[in-house]
């Protein structure tokens, strides 16, 4: 089994900043299969979106609505993926999770952390 960790999630004014981070640990075998990271989001009374991900060879997907103001990076020596939010608005405001799949299409997923944004 992969247990994800994120941190980085909190309340900050519109036009600011903040940095996800979402750290894989548990069986090595397993953490050694992933090849895709991303970041999801669910605002209150929406359904979950993808924001971002990130192959293991560094190829990059963004949603439209962050394109931009987001960037997805990943350590793969610390197996760890990064989600940099810049020139934040309101509507970004959600549970941010983490996502990791392996090649063989089996997800693992964060607890998911809130990230609100104040006009």
């Amino acid at each position: 089994q992969v247990q994800l960790v994120e941190s980085g999630g909190g309340l900050v004014q519109a036009g600011g900043s903040l940095r996800l981070s979402c750290a894989a640990s548990g069986n090595i075998f397993s953490i050694n299969s992933i090849n895709l990271m991303g970041w999801y989001r669910q605002a209150p009374g929406k359904q979950r979106e993808l924001v971002a991900t990130i192959t293991d060879s560094g190829s990059t997907y963004y949603a439209d609505s962050v394109k931009g103001r987001f960037t997805i990076s990943r350590d793969n020596a610390k197996n760890t993926v990064y989600l940099q939010m810049n020139s934040l608005k309101p509507e970004d405001t959600g549970v941010y999770s983490c996502n990791q799949r392996t090649r063989w299409l089996k997800d693992y997923w964060g607890q998911g952390t809130q990230v609100t944004v104040s006009s």
